[in-house]
C-alpha cells in the first residue's frame, strides 16, 4: 500500500493548501463509504484522510506560530464522551471491598438507521468547518475532531427521524463491578471503555464512579480514623476492668485502667478504617461517656453503702478532698 501522502492525494510535493484541499475533497467524495459500494472504500477513505491530515500537520509545523509537533495517532484519535456517576456504598462495603451491580444509560446505534443517522436514500455534503476532513486545528494547532460534523466530514441532508440524525439512542446498561477495599468518599473508580460507545475510529469513552459512603449509625469516618461514643458505667471507669469495644473487624476486649468517672478518650492505633496503597490504616477513637446509676434496688444500695464506708475508712487516699474538709472542720 502506498504510504506517500502526496501520491495518495495525487498532488506534487510543495502543493499549496488550496490544492491539497481540492484534491482531498474530490477523492473523499469519491471514496466515502456512504457513497461508494467498492469493497475497499472504507480502507481507501481512511488512507485519504490520513494522508490529508499528515500534510496539514506538516503545513502547520512550517507556520511560525505552530509550536506543537504532530500528535501520535493514538493521542489524536477522537474519543466518545465519558460518563460520570455516583456510587453509594455502606461503610462496611467500602472498608472490606464489595461487588455491586450498577444500572445506567448510554448511547447505542439507532436500529432504524444502523447508526448512520440517515434514513433511506439521502444526499451528503461536505462540512464547511473542516472542509470534509472531520478534523480541525485547536488553539494549540493540534488536530482534533470537528464538533460541527462529529468527525464525519459530511452532513446528511435527509436525517433519520427516530434518532434526529445522531445515529444514537439511549440504552439501559447493567454492569457488575468490583469496589476495592479501603476507598474513601470522593475517590473515583475508572472503568475504561464503559462510557459512551465508540464508532469506527472513535474510541469509547470511560465510566467514572465517585464513591459516596452512606451515614453509619455508630461510626463517623474522619480521614481513615473511626470515631464513636460509648456509654460506660461510672463505677467501671473508677474501678477499671475489661470492656468490649466494637470495631469493623469485630469486638475488641480492652482493659480499662482505673481512674475517675469523667469523660475520656481511647485511641487504638491501626484499628480503624483499613489502609489502601501507601496509606496506613486509621485509628479507632472511642469517647467514653460515664453513666451513673439512676435507680438502685435494695441489694445494689447495700453494696454501694459498703463500698462508700470502705472509702471513708481510707479517705486520706481514696477521698482526699473529703478528708481535708473534715480535718479542717475538726470532724472525725
Amino acid at each position: 500500500m502506498n504510504s506517500d501522502p502526496h501520491e495518495i492525494l495525487g498532488v506534487s510535493p510543495g502543493a499549496a493548501p488550496a490544492e491539497l484541499k481540492r484534491a482531498y475533497r474530490r477523492l473523499a467524495m469519491r471514496w466515502h463509504p456512504d457513497r461508494s459500494d467498492h469493497p475497499q472504500a472504507t480502507e481507501r477513505f481512511k488512507q485519504i484522510n490520513a494522508a490529508y491530515e499528515q500534510l496539514l500537520a506538516v503545513d502547520a509545523e512550517d507556520d511560525e506560530e505552530a509550536e506543537a509537533p504532530q500528535a501520535e495517532p493514538d493521542e489524536s484519535a477522537a474519543r466518545a464522551a465519558d460518563i460520570r456517576l455516583n456510587l453509594e456504598v455502606s461503610l462496611e462495603e467500602a472498608a472490606s471491598g464489595c461487588r455491586k451491580t450498577i444500572h445506567y444509560s448510554r448511547g447505542k446505534a439507532c436500529p432504524t438507521c444502523e447508526g448512520t443517522g440517515e434514513h433511506g436514500m439521502s444526499r451528503t455534503r461536505f462540512c464547511t468547518a473542516c472542509h470534509g476532513s472531520g478534523r480541525v486545528h485547536d488553539a494549540k494547532r493540534n488536530l482534533v475532531r470537528c464538533e460541527e460534523c462529529g468527525g464525519r466530514g459530511l452532513f446528511t441532508e435527509r436525517i433519520c427521524k427516530d434518532c434526529g440524525g445522531s445515529g444514537r439512542e439511549l440504552a439501559d446498561v447493567s454492569l457488575e463491578i468490583r469496589v476495592p477495599h479501603g476507598m474513601l468518599p470522593g475517590d473515583e473508580l475508572r472503568l475504561a471503555g464503559q462510557g459512551e460507545p465508540g464508532d469506527g475510529e472513535i474510541l469509547a469513552g470511560d465510566l467514572y464512579l465517585t464513591i459516596i459512603i452512606g451515614s453509619h449509625p455508630l461510626y463517623q469516618l474522619r480521614g481513615r480514623d473511626l470515631h464513636f461514643r460509648m456509654p460506660v458505667s461510672a463505677l467501671a471507669m473508677m474501678a477499671g476492668g475489661d470492656i468490649d469495644l466494637p470495631s469493623l473487624a469485630g469486638v475488641i476486649c480492652y482493659s480499662l485502667e482505673a481512674g475517675t468517672a469523667e469523660r475520656r478518650q481511647l485511641r487504638l492505633a491501626g484499628k480503624g478504617y483499613p489502609g489502601r496503597g501507601k496509606s496506613y490504616a486509621g485509628d479507632l477513637v472511642v469517647d467514653l461517656e460515664p453513666v451513673f446509676p439512676s435507680k438502685l434496688n435494695a441489694r445494689q444500695r447495700k453494696l454501694l453503702l459498703q463500698a462508700n464506708a470502705a472509702l471513708l475508712d481510707d479517705a486520706d487516699v481514696s477521698l482526699p478532698e473529703i478528708a481535708a474538709w473534715r480535718n479542717a472542720h475538726c470532724i472525725e
